[in-house]
């Protein structure tokens, strides 16, 4: 397909930036569409894992990347209420070798800065900020970036407003979840936090995920509960009124994590919401990508990872295919399955990590028969998506 139109891209978040530098290595011109005036980031960390680093390294970023991320040792499971392992996958130097590519933590606002550098460095990037896209997004790109775009591709997110010009997309759904975001200073975590890996701890109904984020000398907090969604269900207030329900999901954990969430006074309150299979373009000019298309819940901590795994498919696609029709059948071709598997990962961890009574027992004696590298192998097919294309 010939790239003398631009391509433009609604929002520039992970999933928007990236998209831009996946296409300007394709030779593709860029309009970048973002509502806000100045970007900032919400959110704490985040999980780089190999088959998203990968890509980024592909793009240059990672000496920007080792300069802020750290590299855990390990991914580890243990049990909240006593505090036993249950399992460990190794990372660190393993995932390299293993995977091909580095397992890294980081602020989220850390990479969104990378990627905006390198957007702002990209001589066939144009950034268009306080550009609001909603009923007729074509007419709107038109207007904002003075060009007619060839494709239209919409990043803005799970309330993504590109959606409605897609017919059969599919709506935002509650998860049933909430996830409690914070950031602990070192020096106030209790001892059973690592600060070289990251660890889930297991309990009925909840569980929390904690890992070092090296530029701010914290530790990233993230419980995830079964709770009900807020009034507004993606603004994190009201953390406040709720702080109750944090403490009545870890009453019965283990006192040093129970009493370290009690004084959580800095958390957030996140419902987590979902977009389930529904429609990702309309087969002419528009698509979705990354939570606009398929959001899923962080059980996997894959929700960047498939934004960025998006980006550089579809900027693939639209340098290999005939017109941007064909272009999106064969993006859609090849990322239903993946995303379908990584979906089904989540659910399959959402009831594995919240487990309690019998199925409890059952789990932490399967964890217990499998051994570092038997964990690592199955996650090959997730993290190792990519490597044998390098």
């Amino acid at each position: 397909m010939g790239n003398a139109e631009p391509v433009a891209i609604v929002g520039a978040g992970i999933a928007g930036l990236t998209t831009a530098l996946c296409l300007a290595r394709q030779g593709w011109q860029t309009d970048i569409l973002e509502q806000a005036g100045t970007l900032t980031e919400v959110g704490a960390g985040l999980q780089l894992s190999p088959n998203a680093s990968r890509i980024l390294i592909d793009l240059g970023l990672l000496p920007a990347l080792e300069s802020i991320w750290s590299e855990p040792e390990a991914i580890s499971l243990v049990d909240g209420r006593s505090l036993r392992p249950l399992a460990s996958v190794p990372a660190g130097t393993s995932a390299r070798k293993r995977w091909a590519a580095p397992y890294g933590v980081l602020h989220r606002a850390g990479l969104q800065r990378i990627l905006l550098h390198a957007v702002k460095s990209e001589p066939l990037c144009r950034l268009h900020l306080a550009c609001r896209v909603e009923r007729n997004p074509r007419a709107a790109v038109t207007e904002a970036s003075g060009r007619r775009p060839a494709a239209i591709i919409g990043a803005d997110g799970i309330w993504s407003q590109v959606r409605a010009s897609v017919p059969g997309a599919a709506p935002v759904r509650f998860s049933g979840n909430i996830a409690w975001r914070l950031m602990l200073p070192l020096t106030y975590a209790a001892k059973c936090l690592s600060s070289n890996r990251v660890t889930a701890f297991l309990g009925p109904k909840a569980h929390l995920v904690a890992y070092p984020i090296r530029e701010a000398d914290a530790l990233n907090l993230i419980a995830i509960v079964a709770g009900e969604p807020a009034a507004e269900a993606w603004a994190g207030r009201g953390a406040e009124d709720r702080q109750s329900e944090l403490s009545a999901a870890f009453e019965d954990w283990h006192p040093d994590l129970r009493s370290m969430l009690k004084g959580a006074a800095s958390a957030t309150f996140w419902p987590l919401c979902t977009v389930d299979d529904g429609a990702w373009h309309n087969g002419r000019d528009t698509i979705l990508i990354g939570d606009a298309a398929h959001a899923m819940t962080p059980f996997a901590a894959q929700g960047a990872a498939m934004a960025i795994e998006d980006a550089r498919e579809l900027a693939r696609c639209l340098a290999g295919s005939p017109d941007v029709p064909s272009a999106f059948a064969r993006y859609e071709a090849a990322r239903r399955a993946r995303i379908d598997r990584v979906r089904k990962r989540a659910a399959f961890n959402r009831f594995a990590y919240h487990a309690g009574g019998p199925v409890r027992i059952a789990r932490n004696l399967v964890l217990a028969l499998k051994g570092p590298e038997s964990l690592a192998a199955d996650l090959d097919w997730l993290y190792g998506y990519g490597a044998q294309d390098r």
